[in-house]
């Protein structure tokens, strides 16, 4: 009995959130004039939970499905006749007062957990009209697309691949190099979207970092073309310092969540690299007060032909470093990472991450990241050595020096820790 009057208040309570949400919305209404407040929806919950508490007793569903299609109709009916009056063509309302009745139902004879956070979820969702509608007004379909792929990469293709490893080497897991392509298409995602929130004319800073969480080579490479045509190249390389910065965030991210104790030991020796990137970014943009930005085209990661061809080159790549590491050891693994760090860093750290664990210990994964983000560093400054004059590039090889000399250091230290 105390359990069951435990989730009828628990259904109640949910009717009291959501009328608490629809009644705020037409606080301004005159009394009288809407068909459902927060009374209303307190009650249709409670009303959801007696509904089922008595078809459980009675061992009778039908007294549910009776109650909720019953309740429907009323509920219904009086929203059209208020729809009429008010000329108005939602039906949110209507949808929310059903929601209701079955969450309560639900929180009686069902998942009360599950429906206190279906509850929470539906609370937010009417509340969230406004930014909705402006999000969609601000969609445009290229990024509409890419959620769309993103959501069928995560909850259709990575179900349905195996979890097992489909080579001699025991390297080429499907599902695991498709999650790891979706979590890296997942954190260049969010960078597109700091980017159109933000803007990539706000600022030159903010143009840097939020670029570079995309792909700091590109805002190297964008940056070194704007300082042929201005005299003042410090502040551009500053900024490309910061992209530099940020793409080692981006790598000690992806690092965190696959392999958190690889990053416990590279942790030291990457933050510091990217702490010397930051303070050289910072000196070089001291004299910056005149620059809006610099315009790059940063375009949606969920194109089709990229996106296989980073999976591609994460499966080739996982097969060699599993291939040498069993073979010759570490210093196949390192060589591997090198290489494919100057094409993708972030393809070259996720293949030596998963072999943590099984062929490579964590200091040995830790040592193939950093190995990956150093020559990347490199292929950026080659990469600003082509595209810039030399009053870019060579701020640029100073702070990459300073950065690379204190990762260095602190690398050399660590032992004596």
């Amino acid at each position: 009995m105390d359990a069951l009057l435990a989730r009828l208040g628990l259904a109640l309570a949910i009717g009291l959130l959501i009328g608490l949400e629809r009644g705020w919305r037409e606080r301004d209404a005159p009394d009288r004039s809407r068909t459902a407040g927060i009374r209303t929806y307190g009650i249709s919950g409670l009303v959801g939970g007696i509904f089922a508490a008595l078809a459980q007793a009675l061992d009778a569903a039908s007294v549910l499905v009776a109650g909720f299609f019953g309740f429907a109709a009323v509920f219904t009916l009086y929203k059209l006749r208020e729809a009429a009056h008010d000329e108005d063509f939602s039906a949110t309302g209507v949808i929310a007062g059903l929601g209701v009745f079955a969450l309560g139902a639900m929180a009686v004879v069902g998942d009360y957990q599950a429906a206190a956070g279906a509850a929470a979820a539906l609370a937010a969702v009417l509340a969230s009209r406004e930014v909705l509608h402006e999000l969609l007004k601000r969609l445009t379909w290229v990024e509409l697309r890419s959620a769309l792929i993103l959501s069928v990469m995560t909850a259709i293709i990575l179900p349905l691949l195996p979890n097992r490893a489909v080579d001699p080497w025991d390297a080429l897991n499907p599902r695991q190099i498709w999650f790891f392509t979706v979590l890296t298409a997942g954190i260049s995602y969010f960078g597109y979207i700091a980017v159109r929130l933000l803007g990539t004319t706000r600022g030159l800073i903010v143009s840097a970092l939020t670029g570079a969480v995309i792909s700091s080579t590109a805002v190297t490479l964008a940056l070194g073309r704007g300082a042929t045509t201005d005299k003042d190249a410090y502040p551009l390389a500053g900024a490309a310092s910061l992209a530099a910065a940020v793409s080692i965030a981006r790598v000690g991210a992806i690092v965190a969540v696959v392999q958190p104790q690889v990053l416990l030991t590279m942790g030291p020796t990457a933050c510091t690299a990217a702490l010397g990137f930051c303070l050289c970014g910072l000196v070089l943009l001291i004299g910056y007060s005149k620059r809006d930005g610099v315009s790059q085209p940063i375009r949606s990661p969920f194109e089709l032909g990229p996106l296989f061809l980073f999976a591609s080159l994460f499966a080739v790549v996982a097969i060699v470093n599993a291939a040498l590491a069993s073979h010759i050891g570490t210093r196949g693994l390192l060589a591997t990472s090198a290489i494919s760090g100057a094409i993708d860093v972030d393809v070259a750290a996720l293949s030596a991450l998963r072999l943590v664990g099984t062929s490579a210990t964590a200091e040995t994964g830790a040592d193939a990241v950093l190995s990956a983000i150093a020559i990347n560093s490199l292929l950026r400054l080659v990469v600003a050595i082509a595209s810039g004059p030399a009053r870019f590039w060579m701020p640029l090889l100073v702070a990459s020096g300073i950065a690379l000399g204190l990762g260095s250091l602190t690398f050399a230290l660590l032992p004596s820790f």
